[in-house]
């Protein structure tokens, strides 16, 4: 089959200003992510940038680039302008591989592009994975998400879905991780069909879209169908601060 790669990169970050650009074992990290994503089965891989100094250094490694606005409220809407600017036609499918995953696997990338494309009724696939310690369940920043038999999400929340009512109906200080339900933390890797790009940005945001921060959820409100598989390979932690560069260096001269 065929599908591309779009790897939005901005170098504006409130946490991590010039993210893209920063250095890992010689090699900008934007690099690191591209040649991932170059390793996948995926016909064109893109970088797509606002900034000038990380286009330049994305096609001084041989990087195709896509320059893109700075306006743009989010990845999508990053995304969207690619296919739109290149014109990809709208059964086309497109991986969103975050600038800020060095060590994102090629296998799921093309998990999750071949999931959306043995899932008609899918607009959008993503991958997961196991949730084995009560901290990480009861974590905001990990993203919980809920499917069906199927595997066709029901919703993606920050709180703990499902909410085990029996073994939580004690003290909080108390909880342990139950063992009757096998809950799963959404792993934020998406494939695209490219008419669902193009009818995102023409929706406003949802409510729970706006309650919980989650953009999937826009998709759900409007509609859209997201499958939802376990990865195939768990994923390294991307960099988010500047200290997440250094345990990732840390790690990589280990191994």
């Amino acid at each position: 089959m065929s599908f591309s790669v779009i790897i939005p990169a901005r170098f504006a970050s409130s946490r991590f200003p010039g993210k893209p650009l920063a250095e890992l074992q010689g090699k900008p990290m934007v690099q690191h992510v591209y040649e991932r994503a170059c390793e996948s089965e995926a016909s064109r891989v893109l970088v797509a940038t606002d900034d000038q100094r990380i286009a330049d250094v994305a096609r001084g490694f041989g990087a195709e680039v896509c320059m893109t606005s700075p306006d743009h409220p989010s990845g999508t809407d990053r995304l969207q302008q690619v296919v739109s600017d290149l014109g990809f036609y709208a059964d086309d499918i497109v991986v969103n591989v975050q600038g800020d995953e060095p060590l994102v696997p090629a296998r799921i990338i093309n998990q999750v592009a071949h999931n959306l494309k043995a899932e008609p009724e899918a607009s959008i696939s993503t991958l997961s994975e196991p949730i084995n310690d009560i901290e990480s369940l009861l974590n905001p920043n990990v993203v919980k998400v809920v499917s069906d038999i199927r595997g066709m999400a029901l919703y993606f929340s920050r709180a703990p879905i499902p909410w085990p009512r029996d073994a939580f109906s004690g003290e909080p200080q108390g909880r342990k991780m139950p063992e009757d339900f096998a809950w799963q933390r959404h792993i934020g890797i998406y494939a695209y069909r490219v008419k669902l790009l193009n009818d995102f940005v023409k929706w406003s945001p949802a409510p729970i879209e706006e309650t919980e921060c989650l953009e999937q959820l826009r998709a759900m409100w409007n509609g859209a169908r997201i499958h939802v598989a376990e990865a195939d390979e768990q994923p390294p932690a991307g960099v988010d601060t500047p200290e997440d560069l250094e345990r990732l260096q840390r790690f990589l001269d280990e191994r």
